[in-house]
């Protein structure tokens, strides 16, 4: 079972640390148009789980990816077991997850500069995060593929290369994305 081991900040300089992300890629821009499902008494959300639809749009493509994420296993930080695959339609998901009895949980877009790289010979992908929502924020996700037992050492890479960044430990969050977006449309 794969865990993507991710790390998630807050920047207060993200044109720093998009010159330093730079140094060791190309970037890679595009938009994800994420929709989260849920049972109607959100119970999937509120015990860590996540069914996302992601339609995700650049200069020359666009394909869709569904996602079913479990629970944390670092403690809440956002290291979790992901299981990924490609659709077609993201309507006909839609029309599935409907008749499932799931419901719309909440769905936004990101506007995201990819640099996948390789350190110590993991590949990980660094993400800079702005949601037009949480205008005047941007945000880091780092994150690798690890297996279980893997996670504490794939995390110490990444918290390596955050402090090579300039991000420090008071800059990670662990709010998710749709917790941010869901206050601001309250």
């Amino acid at each position: 079972m794969a865990v993507e081991a991710e790390l998630t900040a807050t920047l207060r300089d993200p044109n720093h640390v998009r010159a330093k992300l730079a140094q060791r890629a190309d970037v890679q821009r595009a938009t994800y148009s994420d929709t989260y499902f849920d049972r109607p008494d959100h119970g999937m959300d509120a015990d860590g789980y996540e069914l996302r639809v992601r339609v995700v749009t650049t200069d020359d493509d666009r394909h869709v990816l569904l996602t079913y994420k479990e629970p944390p296993v670092d403690g809440g930080q956002g290291s979790k077991p992901e299981h990924e695959t490609t659709a077609a339609d993201p309507d006909v998901l839609r029309t599935i997850f409907e008749g499932l009895g799931l419901v719309e949980l909440i769905a936004f877009e990101k506007h995201c500069e990819n640099y996948a790289f390789t350190e110590q010979g993991r590949d990980l992908l660094a993400t800079v995060v702005e949601i037009p929502e949480l205008d005047g924020q941007t945000f880091l996700e780092l994150e690798t593929q690890a297996e279980p037992e893997d996670v504490e050492a794939a995390l110490q890479l990444i918290r390596l290369l955050l402090a090579e960044f300039g991000v420090t430990d008071d800059d990670l969050t662990s709010e998710s994305y749709t917790d941010r977006v869901a206050a601001t449309r309250r």
